[in-house]
Parts: C-alpha cells; sequence; structure tokens
C-alpha cells in the first residue's frame, strides 16, 4: 500500500469512505421507503376498518369496493370466532378464535400475514365492532413488495455507477491538486549547489503554495550557506597563500647565495612571522569551524569584569609601549557570568585592532546595563568607515579590502561567535568626539560573595596567546 501513488492511496482512501456512505444512505432509503409504504398501507386499513365498524350488523357492505379498488378483505366474526361474514366471499379466515377474543375485548391487532387462498403478504387489522362482534379488514403487500424490488435493483445499480463516478472524480481531484506538488518535484530535482532555482509557486493561497514559499526560503538559505561557503573557503585558500608564498620567497632568497649572519637572522624572523601568522589563521578558522558545527564551547564562570580587562591590558602593555600608545582600564565592580578565557580572546581582539588602526588612547571598560555587562574598547582614531559598519563581524571583511600583510578579516568576527556563545551579543559605534567604541555584551552574574580571582598571570598563555602570554590578536583592521 505504501508503495502506491499517493494520488492512488487518496483515491482509494476516499473510494472507501464513499462506498460506506453509499451503503449508509442505500440502507436508510430503503428502510425509509418500506416503512412509508407500510405506514400508508396501515393508515388505508385504520380508515377502512373504521368504515366496515359503522356498516358492521346492517345491510350494506363493510367497505366501499369503489374506494378499495377491490382488493381489501373484510370479515365480520362473534367474539367467540365465528366467521359471520366475509367479503369477498369464500376467503379464509382473517383470525383464530383467539385473536377474535382478543379485538372482540378492545384490542386492536395489527400484523403482516398469509391469507389462506391468496398469494403473498397481507396487512392485517382487527378491531371491535360493537355487540355485534369483531371486524378484520386486510390488504395485499403485494405492490408494496414490487416497489421495494424495484428500488433494491435501482439502488444496485445507480449506487455503484455514483461510487465509480465519485472515485474517478477524487482521483481528477487529487492528481489536480497533487500537480503542483510534481511541478516542484521536477524543479527541485534540477536544482543543484551549481545550479540553484527556486520552486514555482501555485497561484491558490493554500498548503502547497505556502509549502512551496517555505521550500523556497529553505533554498535561499542553503544558496547563500553554499555561497557564504564557497566565499569563505577562497577567501580562506587567499589568506593561506599569501603568507605561504611570502614564506618561500624569504626562504629561496635566504639560500641563493651566502648571507651575513644578521642576513640570515632578518630572514629568519621574516619566516617566523610569517608562520606566526599561518598559526593565527589556523586557529582563527578551527575557531570558526567549530562554532559552524555547533555552539561553541564555553565553560562558564563567576568572575569580575575588571580583573578580565585588566589581564587583557597587561598582556597587551608590551606592544603599547613598543607602538607608543596609552593603554587605559576604568574601575568597574561588575561580574560576569562567562567564560574568562574566551572573554579575554575576544576582547584581544578588540584591543589589536584598536591598537593597529585607532588613535593614540585605548581605554577599556565596563558598562552594565540590564542583566548584561557590556566590555567596551574605545579609541580616538579614525573610527569606522560607513559603508564598513553593517559588516564589521562578517568573515573576512575589513575596512581595506586590500589584499596585503594586514590582518585577515577574522577578529570581529570571533568577537561576535564568542558573544552568540554567550547568549550575548556585539555592537559598534562611532564617537562623536571622535575614535571608535566596539563593545560585546554578556551576562551578568549575580552578587552572591567574591567572584572567583583568575588563576592565570600575565605570562599564561590562553588559546592562542603570545607576547608574553597574551591573547592571540587577529589582526583583521576595524
Amino acid at each position: 500500500m505504501s508503495r502506491l501513488p499517493i494520488r492512488v492511496r487518496l483515491t482509494l482512501a476516499f473510494a472507501a469512505a464513499m462506498a460506506a456512505v453509499l451503503a449508509g444512505v442505500g440502507v436508510l432509503v430503503y428502510h425509509r421507503v418500506a416503512n412509508e409504504t407500510l405506514a400508508s398501507v396501515d393508515q388505508t386499513l385504520r380508515a377502512q376498518i373504521a368504515e366496515a365498524q359503522q356498516h358492521a350488523g346492517r345491510e350494506q357492505h363493510l367497505v366501499d369496493e369503489d374506494v378499495t379498488g377491490g382488493t381489501t378483505l373484510a370479515q365480520l366474526l362473534s367474539r367467540s370466532g365465528a366467521l359471520l361474514l366475509s367479503e369477498p366471499s369464500g376467503i379464509g379466515r382473517l383470525l383464530t378464535p383467539a385473536q377474535a377474543a382478543s379485538a372482540g375485548r378492545g384490542a386492536q391487532l395489527l400484523r403482516s400475514e398469509p391469507v389462506a387462498g391468496r398469494k403473498g403478504q397481507w396487512r392485517v387489522l382487527a378491531g371491535p365492532a360493537g355487540p355485534v362482534g369483531v371486524v378484520a379488514v386486510a390488504r395485499p403487500l403485494l405492490t408494496r413488495a414490487q416497489s421495494l424490488e424495484h428500488l433494491r435493483h435501482e439502488l444496485s445499480l445507480v449506487l455503484p455507477l455514483a461510487l465509480v463516478v465519485s472515485s474517478l472524480a477524487g482521483y481528477l481531484l487529487a492528481a489536480g491538486a497533487l500537480r503542483p506538488v510534481e511541478a516542484m518535484r521536477r524543479r527541485a530535482a534540477a536544482v543543484t549547489a551549481q545550479r540553484p532555482g527556486r520552486l514555482p509557486v501555485p497561484a491558490a493561497d493554500d498548503e502547497i503554495s505556502r509549502l512551496a514559499e517555505t521550500l523556497n526560503d529553505m533554498l535561499a538559505r542553503l544558496e547563500a550557506a553554499f555561497e557564504h561557503e564557497r566565499r569563505f573557503v577562497a577567501d580562506a585558500s587567499h589568506e593561506l597563500r599569501t603568507p605561504l608564498a611570502l614564506l618561500r620567497a624569504e626562504l629561496e632568497l635566504a639560500l641563493r647565495r651566502p648571507r651575513s649572519r644578521e642576513e640570515l637572522e632578518s630572514a629568519l624572523r621574516s619566516a617566523a612571522e610569517e608562520t606566526e601568522r599561518l598559526s593565527r589563521l589556523a586557529e582563527d578558522l578551527l575557531l570558526i569551524a567549530r562554532a559552524d558545527q555547533g555552539a561553541l564551547p564555553i565553560r562558564r564562570e563567576r568572575v569580575a569584569a575588571g580583573e578580565v580587562l585588566e589581564t587583557v591590558a597587561a598582556r597587551f602593555a608590551t606592544r603599547t609601549r613598543r607602538l607608543g600608545r596609552e593603554l587605559e582600564v576604568a574601575d568597574s565592580a561588575a561580574l560576569l557570568d562567562a567564560d574568562p578565557e574566551r572573554i579575554e580572546q575576544a576582547l584581544g581582539n578588540l584591543v589589536a585592532n584598536a591598537l593597529a588602526y585607532g588613535g593614540r588612547h585605548v581605554e577599556l571598560g565596563a558598562v552594565e546595563r540590564d542583566d548584561v555587562v557590556e566590555l567596551h574598547v574605545v579609541d580616538d582614531g579614525p573610527g569606522f568607515p560607513e559603508d564598513f559598519r553593517d559588516r564589521a563581524f562578517d568573515r573576512f571583511t575589513r575596512a581595506d579590502e586590500a589584499r596585503g600583510r594586514g590582518g585577515t578579516g577574522l577578529g570581529l568576527a570571533i568577537v561576535s561567535l564568542i558573544a552568540d556563545a554567550h547568549g550575548g551579543e556585539v555592537g559598534l559605534r562611532n564617537r562623536p568626539e571622535g575614535g571608535a567604541d566596539v563593545w560585546l555584551a554578556v551576562p551578568r552574574a549575580q552578587r552572591a560573595g567574591p567572584a572567583a580571582p583568575l588563576q592565570r598571570g600575565s605570562g599564561d598563555a590562553g588559546p592562542g596567546a603570545t607576547e608574553g602570554g597574551s591573547l592571540q590578536p587577529s589582526g583583521n583592521q576595524a
């Protein structure tokens, strides 16, 4: 059954239901006609027995032959059951002595039975006729039986024909209803990652049209995901190719001819930088891949926001001094319900951006808003280009799209992933007084005792940490 086409299964189910309905209707009609015809006979008998009761004991017919058409039998009996008068004469007794006695006592007898010397079943009605005795009248049920037989033949012909017609109509209706589904199936069979498309949407506003719209939305999301994946792979390949090409060039130049110690150290230092850049890019890609496979794993703790900010600032102290910048941390008593290592990684990316592309002064701070704590990194640089702000947290996106030895465009994307893993969000804006303000919001912890101190010092290298234990900055330009 399950291997049959849907339209056939629908037709069979419809046919079974229709057969049950038609059978029920046939039985109902037959019994209704049978009861109505029998009631009509009984009504005639009651009128005739009333006439016979009036004529009993008089010298006239018990029933009027013109009215009955000569088909009614009538008898007058004594209360003891003796036959006194029979119309027409010579017919068998309509009542037994016991029945006559019962009718004489006032009971009205109504039954269907054969009459001696007559064909078929007869309907007999008996009742008292005053002091004279008992009268009984009978009418044949042959006409009723013939009518019911004719009705049975008609129903046996009409009902199967109605079932066939309704089943055919059901099949055509199911085929018509499923025709848009078949069109959608053929179109869907032609959709591939290389040849994206959309399913036809029926004009009717019904379940199938809504299904087509839902599937088209799904195809649009899949197409966007495929395009995003292709762009991700292309960008990752490009980003990997650049440091690999530079690393190869540095090593080939160092080996091309004899070099001095200083030249070899310079070549090795340059090669180490490119290797470090490759390592950072690989770690960032691994983090993004893990996030794409599901929620980024985090280990929540109750930590002080001020300690996290101080730890990040300490890790960037050496770079800040080397660049001639100022890195300031604002005091905060806020408590975080977060993974401190991931939060430090996100803040490290923001600080690295601010040091690379901001002004002279960078400030870290925390702001409590409702049930979240916003961790801000503020600089006094040129800020974000207006056309970059809406896509700043996309992968491989940089304000300066020129491909050089700069960042990979993954830093802010990783910040967004870490915020999402905590159930928070990210944001950025250009300050009216100049500079950029970037933040991530994470859940705030309840103040129920002192926060657990961070166990990692400035020299403890967390995930992707370098430079005296600082979190590995992604180097993307924001």
